[in-house]
């Protein structure tokens, strides 16, 4: 594709605009994937009780599936501006159907290793950077008020999948590994051949393009390379205050559903908090994705940072479900504010020339703080027996994160608002 064919201008308006379409092909894919994703906490204790693994061998596991996740995502995030999301996301679909799958047949550390870690990790991949890209090149205005309804299917996958998995639980977890495999591996796939790169490959332009161009606006020309991009301090600070998202995010998904159990409460009930974190997800990203398109991405960054830290400094005093219940919604309302954004701010510091591949490396930084947070959480309670310190440390990120979304600002190039 080159950018004279994408920044076309055509005269006439489409009856039904295609993007509407891609959207909701990419929330579909966002809950088959991110769900059995959010479910491993659930069959964190089965494995635990099964083989004696202690929690950061099994969190460790987890961690290094997200390394390899960031690491696969930029690899797609490139092969999603070259080759679109359609081959991307099936390949994608396969990897991951195929590892989840695999979950069921492991006796040995390194099966975990292997099949989580690295199959899963790799078809992960496909989470972020190719669906998100794909769905900000569809759109100029609305962009913020689109890609929260994409996350929203990530939490609705946090929401259905973990009760599901807990249910399935009944026929064995090897039995609810094979059945979730099942389920990933088809309707990804299916999804993703509904999946179109950008709007010229159908005769369209991106919604609201004509205004931006009317303006005497390139957003192709004057984008940044990842060359350029990197020369930036607004590019490293993006990665960093992803990082803080990733460590506090991916710890929670991973050691909430235990550190419930912990204080007496069933797993039933734990399983079920957490759920709630996806619905909650689900309404943070429809509320502050609106929101967003009113008071700009970097507030609307503020706003769930903000909400995020304290969430988490009150971790250290729950003991009650109800307070769990609270909390859950607390951090997935913060959760559903800043995925989103992490496209949408791309898009606005560094156009889209590079779009993908930038979103690639940027969301690297959040399953590089994904991968730590988690291992580090089981490490520090192997030897303390205890999880404060670490919710004192989850905190204590997550006011970074706060600063760091206070101190963003545009680019020169590009300039705007943000």
């Amino acid at each position: 594709m080159n950018n004279q064919e994408y920044i076309q201008p055509y005269k006439t308006t489409p009856r039904f605009f295609y993007g509407y379409i891609v959207v909701i092909f990419a929330f579909i894919i966002q809950v088959a994937m991110l769900g059995p994703r959010a479910s491993y906490g659930v069959f964190f204790k089965p494995m635990l009780i099964e083989f004696s693994w202690t929690r950061a061998l099994t969190s460790g596991a987890y961690s290094i599936s997200l390394i390899m996740q960031g690491l696969s995502g930029i690899i797609m995030g490139g092969l999603n501006d070259r080759l679109g999301p359609r081959v991307v996301m099936t390949l994608c679909g396969l990897i991951l159907g195929l590892g989840i799958l695999l979950m069921s047949q492991i006796n040995a550390t390194w099966q975990l290793y292997l099949f989580y870690s690295v199959i899963i990790g790799v078809g992960m991949g496909g989470l972020i950077a190719p669906p998100f890209s794909t769905v900000t090149r569809w759109f100029v205005r609305r962009r913020s008020m689109m890609m929260g309804i994409v996350v929203a299917g990530g939490g609705a996958g946090m929401l259905t999948m973990p009760p599901f998995a807990n249910w399935l639980l009944f026929t064995g977890w090897r039995n609810a590994y094979i059945i979730l495999g099942a389920v990933v591996l088809v309707v990804t796939i299916l999804a993703a051949q509904f999946l179109k790169r950008d709007p010229a490959q159908i005769g369209q332009t991106p919604y609201g393009e004509n205004e931006i161009q009317a303006q005497g606006l390139n957003l192709v020309a004057q984008g940044f390379s990842l060359k350029e991009a990197t020369y930036t301090w607004q590019f490293w600070t993006l990665v960093i205050l992803l990082f803080c998202y990733g460590f506090a995010g991916a710890t929670i998904m991973v050691h909430f559903v235990p550190y419930i159990t912990d204080q007496g409460i069933s797993a039933a009930t734990a399983a079920t908090v957490s759920a709630t974190i996806g619905g909650a997800v689900i309404g943070g990203s429809m509320v502050l994705g609106v929101i967003a398109s009113r008071i700009g991405n970097r507030k609307t960054c503020i706003i769930s940072f903000f909400l995020l830290a304290a969430a988490l400094f009150c971790l250290l005093i729950a003991r009650d479900v109800w307070m769990f219940y609270l909390l859950a919604v607390v951090i997935g309302f913060a959760q559903g504010g800043i995925t989103p954004l992490q496209s949408t701010l791309v898009a606005e510091l560094f156009g889209i020339k590079s779009h993908g591949l930038i979103l690639g490396i940027c969301a690297f930084g959040l399953t590089l703080g994904a991968a730590v947070g988690p291992f580090v959480t089981g490490y520090i309670f192997d030897l303390t027996g205890s999880y404060q310190r670490s919710f004192l440390i989850l905190g204590t990120i997550g006011t970074v994160g706060l600063i760091l979304a206070i101190m963003l600002r545009p680019t020169k190039r590009l300039g705007g608002r943000i």
